[in-house]
């Protein structure tokens, strides 16, 4: 049953989606309508609710990770789900794991790491920008993922309070300057994932990894078609979000 509190995705026969936290006694005012709350109230996640001048009906959900993600306050370009779900499998992300986030941004990444370590795990966030810094603390709040992560309003020139973590996502502007603290962070058998907009950059990365014990380098760039899903006339949809960034892969090892 659907309470104050929860966060409720309104979802729209033409796929038009709204999200909204549950106030009791308050309404929500969209652009097709005022949502009055209490209607929310009682109802369960499937059921649906009918408002604005058209009287439309819209399906009650659970919003997913992705849903709010989308739908957040940001200030840079969050790394996409067909990147990022790659990075939590190829990093090996499990419950009660110790991560380095580096370059939080927006938190959208961060976040992700936080639901998988769980609350036996931890996440050490690390950002520079206290905009950046500030605008993560209330993004990781609104999802209730808080308290997995430790945020830290520090630059990584001078390396990282952790060691012997099991993974390490560095995300800023000059990756190859961070490998060796990178390198002594990790754990033995630790994994490494590095985000490069440009090949210029992943060169630089490429060379500086292979100054240190690092093995398994992989380089990836991830292509994913959407397609209408009509059976009579299924087709991709005309546009699609195609080069999104350069993912760099590596593993720790004690010496080479």
């Amino acid at each position: 049953m659907i309470k104050e509190g929860d966060k409720v995705l309104l979802y729209g026969d033409d796929g038009s989606k709204i999200i909204i936290t549950v106030e009791a006694g308050k309404k929500k005012g969209t652009h097709l309508g005022h949502v009055d709350m209490d209607e929310l109230i009682g109802k369960e996640y499937g059921d649906t609710i009918v408002f604005g001048k058209n009287n439309r009906v819209f399906y009650i959900l659970k919003p997913t990770y992705v849903d709010l993600i989308f739908n957040m306050k940001r200030r840079t370009q969050i790394i996409y789900p067909k990147d990022a779900s790659y990075i939590l499998f190829k990093l090996d992300i499990k419950p009660g794991d110790r991560v380095i986030d580096t370059g939080v941004g927006s938190g959208a990444m961060c976040g992700a790491f936080a639901r998988i370590v769980g609350k036996e795990g931890k996440v050490y966030g690390y950002e520079r920008r206290e905009d950046f810094y500030n605008l993560a603390k209330k993004n990781l709040e609104y999802w209730g993922l808080v308290d997995n992560v430790e945020l830290k309003l520090r630059d990584i020139s001078g390396g990282f309070d952790e060691v012997n973590v099991d993974a390490l996502m560095l995300d800023v502007p000059d990756p190859h300057n961070y490998i060796e603290q990178c390198w002594q962070a990790l754990k033995g058998g630790g994994k490494m994932g590095i985000i490069c907009p440009t090949t210029n950059q992943v060169q630089e990365v490429l060379e500086k990894l292979y100054e240190y014990p690092f093995i398994d380098v992989e380089v990836w760039e991830n292509l994913m078609r959407r397609y209408k899903p009509n059976p009579e006339r299924l087709r991709p949809f005309d546009r699609m979000v195609a080069h999104t960034t350069y993912l760099v892969f590596a593993t720790k090892v004690l010496k080479k």
